[in-house]
């Protein structure tokens, strides 16, 4: 099996969204493909613990249930990236500098996309893109 690693900031919302749509759209399509999400910068917005309620409820207008998936958001190590086969951050201005800083050698390799956090896009704006950037990948991987 093969594994996708998203990556954003708190891996509380964006990242975490992207981690289940995918496994529910690879599941369906019988996709070898399984996903996980890590953050960056776990812990710098207090305790976060959970997920956030504005994936959830997304994810419930998908019909994707979330059964004891609640678990608190993980800091990225170089493990999560060597077990990876693709690695996608979820928006590039904010995560490629994080990523260079962090884990140098593996900034270059990591796939960024363009998906605004809550301080600069609503849910209801900034999920759909990142529903169509999740849709192409699992497009382009099958």
């Amino acid at each position: 099996m093969n594994q996708v690693l998203f990556l954003c900031s708190a891996n509380y919302y964006r990242s975490r969204f992207a981690e289940h749509l995918f496994n529910w759209l690879a599941l369906r399509s019988d996709l070898p493909w399984r996903a996980d999400s890590r953050g960056l910068l776990v812990g710098c917005w207090g305790d976060l613990r959970g997920i956030s309620h504005y994936t959830v409820e997304a994810l419930q207008r998908y019909g994707i249930l979330l059964r004891g998936q609640h678990r608190n958001p993980q800091l990225l190590t170089i493990s999560d990236l060597v077990q990876a086969q693709l690695v996608v951050a979820v928006k590039e201005a904010e995560h490629r500098e994080m990523m260079a800083a962090q884990f140098p050698d593996w900034a270059e390799r990591v796939e960024y996309w363009h998906v605004d956090d809550l301080d600069c896009a609503e849910p209801l704006d900034a999920l759909p893109v990142l529903e169509q950037q999740v849709r192409a990948l699992v497009n382009r991987l099958a």
